[in-house]
């Protein structure tokens, strides 16, 4: 049924007081474990709360003249105030063509390899320089389209002061951000620009089909237009070595950069790496890390632009992509020591293992004793990427892509759209009235600021829910309630497009309570297997119609707690990279997503007297003891188990953050059903080797991907599909 349900919103809805004026959480400080001394200049240290700046809101205050006319011009002479920072290329090129690792290359390889030197100095990109007129002209052109695109750009102005000094403190800064859309490479350098802070020179994976010199002027470092793609460039040693020098002068010569780093798709660790030699080599004495977090109300969907037609139709998608502007948070991290992380040793990188050897025993075998340890993620920065690094330099540019990763996740704002998308995807699937909505909205609202998140919207809750709705549309099913008119019904669409559209949306939730729904899908598996051995659980209530049970729910199980940390451990190390930092342990962040529970009212200590033995049900798989039964498992000792509590909502919110893993589980779940329909090999170009599941395969030239042969018998297939399902709620 059709309504013109945004007048009834606004008519039903109630103004609030503004939620930014409760609390604004302190977001972007460095790792206190890793690096104490950058932590000691805090965020804002010396100045008061300065508030924000719309980046697009551009007027007569903004320039040093007043009047009429400056009112039409004010953003011309905004960009022709800014200052633009030189950057002379001069004599670049033949410092890194004579360097000693791109000498050393050039008579190892004998000019063989799809790349030559020649051709990669007359590649533009090294001779790229910022250009005065290029720079303001640019700036001028992406204040004018972001404003059509965005009705704000928002930036943190106590972020931006911490930036101001470490620039003047002589070591070059280096901006990364978890790359989210092509928009993300533009809107660092117009940020920095229009704060008169020097303009990053970004290495962008992006290729092109053109020899476009406006790029280059502007600072962007793309790919040679031979290889297929960044993975056969990187493996290309002469390419490899020129890159590396290159990052090198830049430093040498106070350039700042700009990196995208993402776990997921290896992308951005071998230029880390690079950074890191550079300081390794003394070429630089320090540099400085900035994690970015740049959060969208929803995010551009544009293509790659590879040459001049497609960056047009891409400006255009952007331009006429959603008739509701949207609006962008961007948070600037406090800058730390990447000498301090790296040198000093605080960031600790213990020896790990591979996902097999801490998962196949308990896969196959159903022993724990192999989970307790480090996974490696070797996928990051691949062996064939930067072979002259040892293991040890090796891993620890991979743990400082995790810190980095992680860290720009955790001060990205959480917006509107997102926390409105995580309650209609986990919590309300079937539909909810805009006036419970609206009560869910401000209560997960507090739940976010408490675990000190920050949110990128402000002003009454009218206002909020009005405009993330507005902005959702395409993926809501909206209809009139039959009682109450006034308060319409709110649902997810059932298609598959805008499932997934609200699940990346709500992603963000998911990194915010990521220890809370861990601990969550594990005390799931343990009441799911009591339930499938024949433990008992009872309903209380009054009243139990259809799927819906009104009343408490009581579970008369007590989970141990040891037990519940090893299902958490377990499910720990299926997450993707991001989630933790590599200076926590596995089992530590196990023990907090347990400890969690306890604090958010989940699960309550079980009162057992001291004179009892605790018996461990999950080696001996009964729920209670008779007094014929055998107790030599039983050990004497403060075992501590644990029990679901009983408020109202505490089921509720139980099943709420385990809903939070369930896409990323499902997924899984049906990849491991997929390997009964592998008969032939896949092809692929890059392979990730999870508990030897799959194998790579060379044939004619080509990678293949297929079942290896420990999971290519039925049985075994079946115990990891088994292993991955216990934690999914569904």
């Amino acid at each position: 049924m059709c309504l013109s349900w945004g007048s009834k919103i606004k008519k039903k809805l109630k103004t609030v007081a503004p939620y930014l004026g409760k609390f604004r959480p302190s977001v972007g400080q460095c790792c206190h474990q890793c690096t104490p001394d950058s932590l000691g200049k805090k965020l804002g240290q010396t100045i008061p709360s300065l508030g924000f700046h719309n980046l697009l809101s551009v007027n007569e205050t903004h320039t040093r003249y007043r009047g009429w006319l400056v009112r039409r011009v004010c953003c011309v002479l905004l960009v022709r105030g800014c200052r633009v920072y030189p950057s002379p290329a001069t004599d670049r090129v033949e410092r890194v063509s004579q360097s000693n690792r791109c000498v050393c290359c050039i008579v190892a390889c004998k000019g063989t390899g799809f790349l030559t030197l020649s051709r990669l100095i007359g590649w533009v990109l090294l001779k790229g320089f910022f250009s005065l007129t290029h720079s303001r002209l640019v700036g001028w052109v992406l204040l004018k389209v972001f404003g059509s695109v965005f009705c704000s750009v928002q930036v943190n102005l106590n972020h931006m002061a911490p930036l101001h000094r470490a620039s003047k403190q002589g070591a070059s800064l280096v901006y990364v951000c978890v790359p989210q859309s092509i928009v993300d490479y533009a809107l660092i350098p117009l940020v920095l620009f229009c704060h008169n802070l020097r303009v990053p020179y970004t290495l962008c994976h992006l290729q092109t089909h053109n020899n476009w010199s406006v790029l280059q002027r502007l600072g962007v470092v793309l790919l040679p237009p031979d290889p297929i793609t960044e993975q056969e460039a990187e493996t290309d040693n002469l390419y490899s070595s020129v890159m590396t020098s290159l990052v090198g002068e830049l430093l040498c010569e106070g350039q700042v950069l700009s990196v995208c780093v993402s776990g997921e798709s290896w992308r951005g660790g071998q230029w880390l790496a690079r950074i890191r030699l550079a300081v390794r080599e003394g070429v630089v004495p320090d540099v400085h890390l900035v994690p970015v977090g740049i959060s969208y109300d929803c995010v551009p969907n544009t293509s790659t632009p590879v040459g001049l037609l497609s960056t047009l139709r891409c400006v255009f998608s952007l331009l006429c992509g959603n008739r509701q502007r949207s609006s962008v948070r961007i948070h600037f991290a406090q800058p730390f020591s990447l000498k301090e992380m790296c040198d000093t040793g605080k960031c600790r990188v213990d020896g790990g293992r591979p996902l097999q050897d801490l998962l196949l025993p308990t896969i196959l075998h159903n022993r724990s004793d192999a989970i307790f340890g480090q996974r490696t993620m070797s996928w990051i920065l691949p062996p064939r990427y930067l072979p002259e690094l040892c293991q040890s330099e090796r891993d620890l540019s991979i743990a400082l892509t995790l810190h980095l990763t992680y860290s720009t996740m955790s001060c990205m704002a959480v917006m509107s759209t997102s926390l409105v998308s995580c309650l209609l995807l986990h919590k309300h699937r079937k539909g909810v009235c805009l006036s419970v909505l609206c009560r869910d909205v401000a209560w997960l609202l507090e739940e976010i600021l408490f675990r000190n998140r920050d949110v990128g919207f402000g002003g009454s809750l009218v206002g909020v829910v009005y405009h993330s709705l507005t902005l959702l549309t395409p993926h809501l099913t909206l209809a009139a309630h039959p009682k109450d008119r006034s308060d319409p019904l709110i649902a997810p669409h059932p298609s598959l497009s805008a499932t997934l559209s609200l699940s990346r949306h709500s992603q963000i939730l998911t990194h915010t309570f990521i220890h809370e729904a861990v601990g969550a899908c594990a005390v799931s598996a343990m009441l799911c297997e009591v339930a499938g051995c024949g433990g008992s659980s009872r309903i209380r209530g009054e009243e139990i119609k259809g799927d819906e049970v009104r009343g408490e729910m009581e579970f008369d199980v007590a989970l141990c707690q040891d037990e519940l940390t090893e299902r958490a451990l377990q499910l720990t190390h299926l997450l993707p990279p991001g989630y933790i930092p590599p200076c926590q342990s596995s089992h530590g962040f196990a023990l907090d997503a347990v400890d969690t529970l306890v604090r958010c009212g989940i699960l309550v200590m079980e009162e057992v007297p001291s004179d009892t033995p605790i018996c461990d049900f999950w080696r001996k798989g009964a729920l209670t003891w008779s007094a014929s039964d055998d107790h030599s498992d039983c050990e004497e000792g403060e075992a501590r188990s644990f029990k679901l509590s009983q408020p109202s909502q505490c089921p509720e919110l139980l099943f709420f953050l385990c809903s939070l893993m369930a896409g990323y589980l499902r997924a899984l779940c049906w990849a491991t059903k997929g390997l009964d329909l592998l008969d032939t090999p896949l092809p692929g170009v890059c392979v990730l080797f999870v508990c030897q599941v799959l194998v790579e395969d060379q044939q004619r030239g080509c990678v293949f991907l297929g079942v290896s042969p420990l999971f290519q018998q039925t049985d075994n297939r079946q115990k990891l599909h088994s292993f991955v399902s216990q934690f999914l709620y569904d």
